[in-house]
């Protein structure tokens, strides 16, 4: 009867290799591929598409699994910190490896198996955060981690003769010589460059988020994903404004506005759209409505007459802005 496994699927190289490596000794990889608001979600749009043309790509079984709920607790304060922004990389990888644990019944599973290399990241791949990441996840004896499982202490499955360590590959360190050979090896093209997928690593978009952790405890999935997009700005009386820079951006974000929020666009001349969250005076609408005077084409000398939508009291108005928001005050309010 085969072996089946359940790989952490991240859509890169040494995830692919990974489940390659097990194949090889006839073991079933099953990809579980974790989305959450900073990596992956826009992949739950197109859900079956992604996993089947992506399955066929790399001949794999591929699952998304959407981790947001939990995601959103540990962020605001992992136990084992952040990375050199806002990247919370071992617990992240703990609450994975848990999640894994959770469903290898459902899969019909017998162990857990990463990509990972020893060394090859400084914070999460250190030999030491791998086993903190194995222990504090319950995941003892059955995590591999296939690339550079000869430099870790044997697992059950290697003990037991289902995985036959000294056919598995030797890899560590930073450099990818080894695993490019490997994809030549398995014939495996187009594999995404070693990049890391999540929003969290981005110096930019890591301060907003941590603005927006401590400035709306009760932040949701729907904050975090419309920070992905456009220009931001937070007002005195803790307003946020999100502004549209091309069409697209608009389209997104009146996409994600939410019934509380204020949409205000130009009433005459083009421009963007901007959204109003957690407004908390009538002046913010006016502040809102200024921003969004300075990136329309029209006469900055004249007034600005913009259109103010609420769903929330079904409002729907237009004011007169007597002047657009000047570049010192966007630069107080940028975030």
């Amino acid at each position: 009867m085969q072996t089946n496994c359940l790989v952490l699927f991240s859509g890169g190289l040494d995830s692919i290799l990974a489940c390659k490596v097990l194949e090889e000794q006839g073991i079933r990889p099953i990809a579980l591929q974790f989305v959450s608001p900073f990596f992956g979600h826009e992949l739950l749009g197109s859900r079956d598409t992604y996993c089947e043309k992506t399955g066929q790509k790399y001949g794999l079984e591929i699952h998304l699994i959407d981790i947001t709920e939990e995601f959103l607790k540990m962020v605001i304060d992992p136990p084992h910190g952040y990375g050199r922004y806002l990247n919370p990389c071992i617990d992240c990888k703990i609450l994975m490896v848990k999640k894994a644990l959770s469903v290898m019944k459902d899969f019909g599973a017998t162990f857990i198996a990463t990509g990972e290399v020893v060394g090859q990241r400084p914070m999460s791949q250190r030999k030491d955060t791998l086993r903190i990441i194995e222990r504090q996840s319950g995941a003892e004896g059955l995590l591999l981690r296939p690339l550079s499982a000869r430099y870790l202490p044997r697992t059950l499955v290697e003990k037991k003769g289902i995985v036959r360590r000294e056919l598995l590959p030797a890899i560590s360190g930073r450099g990818r010589k080894q695993q490019m050979k490997l994809a030549g090896r398995y014939n495996i093209h187009g594999y995404p460059a070693p990049a890391g997928g999540c929003v969290l690593t981005d110096p930019i978009l890591s301060e907003r988020f941590k603005k927006i952790f401590e400035t709306w405890p009760n932040f949701t999935k729907v904050d975090c994903i419309a920070a992905q997009t456009g220009r931001h700005f937070l007002l005195n009386d803790k307003s946020w404004v999100m502004v549209g820079r091309k069409h697209a951006e608009n389209l997104r974000l009146e996409s994600l506005s939410l019934p509380s929020d204020i949409l205000i666009k130009p009433a005459q001349v083009p421009g963007p759209s901007c959204i109003l969250r957690y407004p908390s005076s009538h002046q913010a609408i006016e502040i809102a409505g200024s921003i969004c005077a300075r990136y329309c084409k029209h006469d900055q000398r004249l007034p600005f007459k913009a259109l103010i939508l609420s769903q929330c009291d079904n409002l729907s108005k237009t004011i007169l802005v007597k002047r657009p928001a000047t570049d010192q005050e966007l630069k107080k309010w940028r975030f």
